[in-house]
């Protein structure tokens, strides 16, 4: 009897245990798990006529502790307190053709999880990827443009470099 009881066990047990395992593989490979994408906002850049003294302004009337590309917004991650997350701002020169093909006045940077992966979806998509993903020691970078032309930069970041560059600058962030 106890023999019978240990075959049935064994049985359900296996049987459990497969369909656990076929469930995991199928949802992974039919897509069902959902990809992280934008994971917050790395940065705001825009065109003026004089970004020294558009810098100088934002320091002196709001305090933004400015640097010669901007400013660096700190803050904590939501996931993990103990871990920093910085974004940018950035004032261009209103000739800048960084912006292009856009003609807006202004690109937004939004922070990724991983920016491999998601790119190949958005090209599945048929969203326009307007040059080639470059990797630096503070993270990874592509444009995309939005269906209003505005472009849009993608940045998979890593948050460790970007605040040792920044100390070896002597830039202060904003906090």
């Amino acid at each position: 009897m106890k023999k019978a009881i240990l075959i049935v066990l064994a049985m359900a047990t296996s049987f459990y245990f497969g369909f656990a395992f076929k469930t995991m593989v199928t949802n992974h490979f039919s897509g069902n798990t959902q990809m992280k994408r934008v994971t917050g906002i790395g940065g705001i850049f825009f065109k003026c006529k004089d970004p020294k003294k558009m810098r100088e302004w934002y320091k002196t009337h709001l305090s933004i502790n400015t640097n010669q590309y901007g400013a660096v917004f700190e803050w904590r991650q939501a996931n993990d307190s103990s871990k920093k997350g910085f974004s940018q701002w950035s004032p261009f020169n209103e000739k800048t053709k960084y912006f292009e093909p856009s003609t807006k006045e202004f690109m937004i940077n939004y922070r990724v999880e991983d920016l491999g992966a998601l790119v190949a979806e958005l090209k599945k998509e048929g969203v326009t990827i307007t040059d080639t993903m470059e990797t630096y020691d503070y993270g990874k970078f592509i444009h995309i443009m939005d269906i209003e032309g505005n472009k849009i930069e993608l940045w998979e970041p890593n948050d460790i470099a970007y605040e040792k560059m920044g100390k070896q600058l002597g830039a202060e962030t904003t906090k």
